[in-house]
């Protein structure tokens, strides 16, 4: 009994130190928006020996102008600039629109294909579910110019819209392939008992199958949610004047400097929006990331 109890304390031990290791670079990345630009380039290691401020959030979130507080507060940033090439409220709003709406394009299509691999027969099916696994496995770089080009002509360059649907085209490929494996392991003779009492084979996915899968939508909308969220190389492709969160923090690098105290504070601020969406559907995401996990 003490051994078992041991054993369950040197577990808990390590597994605490996991987690403190993995969260440490977070941390550090939050306390680094709160410090001054000296603090950042400091040569010595520096912990909780400063005054915290937050002037980085008041730039890059309130639209301060950030060539004052330089002046007010010693130093807020290490170049000159204006207020606006450093506010990203705009950025944040667009971020969300496109995430929420590519998810919810992307969850609501896979919905329907996934359920069709998952109760219909035909020819090639093998194959076909292949290829969107390979669609999956293509790297962004190989259809970014490609994508320009049908999206220019298209004419849903720099639009959200556009962007919506190219990171629907993202995303396809995992939801449909979570959606499948959830909707398997849904008795199939569920199925069979609403079509023997009249019910079309609409009606059973609708009325029978999707309610039974909620769990697993939740955990396909939340990886579809983070992917868009933190996807880059095709939104700097498709945008000009429209800037997700990525790209507008890579506007912090510039050929005079590199703006550390913004970037840690947009990034600090862009983790709470996929708090939120991750919160709203906690209640089914353990349940959905585990489903299909075990067989009878």
């Amino acid at each position: 009994m003490r051994h078992q109890r041991v054993t369950g304390i040197l577990r808990d031990i390590c597994a605490w130190g996991v987690v403190l290791l993995f969260m440490f670079p977070l941390f550090w990345w939050v306390l680094a928006s709160f410090k001054p630009y000296s603090a950042i380039f400091s040569t010595t290691p520096v912990f909780f020996d400063f005054e915290p401020t937050l002037d980085n959030y008041r730039v890059t979130l309130l639209g301060y102008s950030r060539v004052e507080l330089a002046f007010e507060r010693g130093g807020v940033g290490g170049t000159t600039g204006g207020s606006w090439s450093y506010y990203a409220v705009p950025s944040i709003i667009q971020s969300v629109v496109v995430a929420v709406g590519s998810t919810a394009l992307a969850v609501t299509i896979a919905s329907f294909a996934a359920y069709a691999l998952a109760r219909l027969r035909f020819n090639g099916q093998h194959h076909f579910v292949f290829w969107v696994l390979a669609q999956r496995m293509m790297p962004p770089i190989a259809v970014a110019i490609p994508l320009f080009f049908i999206f220019r002509d298209l004419g849903l360059r720099d639009t959200l819209l556009g962007l919506i649907l190219a990171h629907t085209l993202i995303n396809l490929p995992l939801a449909v392939l979570l959606l499948k494996s959830f909707f398997e392991d849904v008795p199939r003779e569920l199925d069979e008992a609403a079509l023997i009492d009249g019910a079309s084979r609409f009606q059973c996915f609708r009325l029978v199958a999707l309610p039974l899968v909620r769990t697993g939508i939740a955990a396909t909308a939340v990886l579809c949610f983070i992917f868009s969220w933190t996807e880059f190389l095709i939104s700097l492709q498709l945008t000009t004047s429209i800037r997700t969160i990525p790209v507008k923090i890579s506007t912090f690098v510039t050929s005079t400097g590199t703006e550390w105290g913004f970037i840690t504070a947009l990034g600090s601020a862009a983790l709470v929006p996929c708090f939120l969406f991750i919160l709203a559907v906690q209640r089914h995401l353990v349940r959905g990331l585990t489903l299909g996990s075990l067989k009878d």
